[in-house]
């Protein structure tokens, strides 16, 4: 995230702004030094304060570099103490760093928002349930980091901002390259939107079943990733789900439709199989007496 205060000891090369400068480490890193003040009448050149140092970013070359450089120079600065304050939080309840990228994420994100409600402009999103189902504990901490920055900025902001903060968090904790994990929620969800539009209701996200569901799927698509889709020989279940459950089945047929556009990859009879069980379970219990209520497993 960001490095000790006493960690950019070095001369200011560039002032952005009041509060930010820029200095160079021994091995030419650039890095943004911030700090209330810090750039107040100083010039290139001029040795920094290191008591007046607060947060240090170190900045990647190129494009993605200067896209940081720019959100840090332009965002008020009360925004960036309240967004380093709300990860720092983030960080303790999750027990682990969150590397130096999702800050500056955060304060852009929470600028871009800052912004909307300014014009009046809220822009509609889903609540999310699967969220709070498969990764609890960034939702949680995504629900105290939105606190920590309502308080902070003394605003209000949209519910849905935990939904957002979450995927900031499951980026910055999972291991995985170029936003894997949200690519991975966003799948999720839309197993989930094909399924509550082929059986014509909203799905409760507080019931066991639902939970099931939601984590059978997150394990499929992960072992689609993996390539260890469950796969035998045996297809008597498959062919008994198939016959018994025919309008499980035909939803199951457009999951899988969903999976081979986005993956490329093609569901096997054995998870076809499962996929079919749990849409039957939830269908019977969102509509019960409509077919055979039989659930294999």
């Amino acid at each position: 995230m960001t490095e000790p205060r006493d960690a950019a000891r070095a001369a200011i090369h560039k002032v952005l702004n009041n509060n930010v400068v820029i200095t160079h480490d021994a091995s030419g890193t650039e890095r943004v030094v911030m700090g209330r003040g810090l750039g107040f009448q100083v010039r290139p050149g001029d040795d920094l304060d290191p008591a007046r140092i607060e947060k240090t970013f170190i900045l990647d070359p190129g494009p993605d570099g200067d896209r940081a450089r720019q959100v840090l120079t332009d965002v008020p600065y009360a925004v960036v103490e309240a967004v380093t304050e709300a990860v720092d939080g983030a960080e303790r309840d999750l027990g682990r760093q969150l590397g130096r990228h999702v800050v500056v994420a955060v304060i852009d994100h929470v600028s871009f928002v800052l912004s909307r409600l300014e014009r009046g402009v809220r822009i509609p999103a889903t609540a999310m349930p699967q969220l709070r189902v498969l990764h609890p504990a960034e939702f949680g901490a995504a629900e105290r980091m939105a606190r920590t920055l309502a308080d902070r900025l003394d605003t209000s902001l949209p519910p849905e901002e935990a939904v957002f903060l979450t995927m900031h968090l499951l980026n910055a904790t999972r291991d995985e390259p170029g936003g894997t994990a949200a690519l991975l929620f966003r799948r999720v969800q839309h197993v989930v939107d094909t399924v509550e539009t082929g059986l014509g209701v909203t799905l409760d996200p507080g019931t066991p079943d639902y939970a099931r569901f939601i984590l059978h799927v997150q394990f499929l698509l992960q072992r689609l990733v993996d390539r260890t889709m469950l796969a035998s020989g045996d297809t008597s279940f498959f062919e008994f789900a198939r016959h018994s459950y025919p309008r499980a089945h035909a939803i199951a047929e457009d999951v899988k439709a969903y999976v081979a556009a986005a993956t490329g990859s093609e569901l096997t009879d054995e998870e076809m199989l499962y996929v079919t069980v749990h849409v039957e379970r939830l269908r019977s219990r969102v509509a019960p007496g409509e077919s055979d209520d039989r659930v294999i497993g």
